[in-house]
């Protein structure tokens, strides 16, 4: 059984002759007493210290693995997030590069269209050049055969023949 510190303080011994003095003993019995008492105070003190302790150690040891499974969570998404720009970096690397083939397609067929256009245009120029060339062998030839034709007249007729006809003037219209 455990003593409490009134069970000490209330404990009486046997008087026998030759004893202890029992004032003395008394007195030893209250200071024993108050000491129990205050190691008693002090031990229930230290156990609810130890409960606060062992209350927060839980709480710290709950935190912790909530922290370690939010760290390994964390960490699981960065390494998503980074496989994700990975291939959102590469899809837009290939968009970039369909849309340049696109482009350069594009500028390589008009190039094409340019230079069908530039190659009819030169035939074109070749062929108004030869027109305008036998338009112009054609009237130079107009011109020697009415040179030919009247060598009397030397150059009055060729003159009258390509000037507008003259009207006679006469005293029928006018004055």
């Amino acid at each position: 059984m455990r003593m409490t510190p009134l069970d000490i303080q209330n404990h009486r011994f046997a008087a026998r002759l030759r004893g202890y003095d029992p004032g003395e003993v008394d007195a030893f019995l209250e200071l024993l007493a108050g000491d129990y008492e205050s190691l008693v105070h002090e031990a229930e003190a230290l156990r609810e210290k130890v409960r606060t302790l062992e209350a927060r150690v839980a709480e710290f040891s709950a935190n912790e693995d909530v922290l370690r499974s939010t760290l390994v969570t964390a960490q699981s998404l960065s390494e998503d997030l980074k496989q994700t720009a990975l291939k959102e970096s590469e899809l837009r690397i290939a968009e970039a590069e369909v849309k340049a083939e696109k482009v350069l397609d594009a500028a390589h067929r008009r190039a094409a269209r340019l230079a069908e256009d530039i190659r009819e245009m030169k035939q074109l120029r070749t062929r108004i050049a030869a027109a305008v060339r036998t338009t112009i062998e054609t009237h130079l030839n107009l011109l020697e055969g009415l040179a030919e034709a009247d060598p009397d007249d030397a150059g009055e007729e060729k003159i009258a023949y390509l000037a507008p006809p003259r009207r006679a003037s006469g005293g029928g219209e006018g004055a």
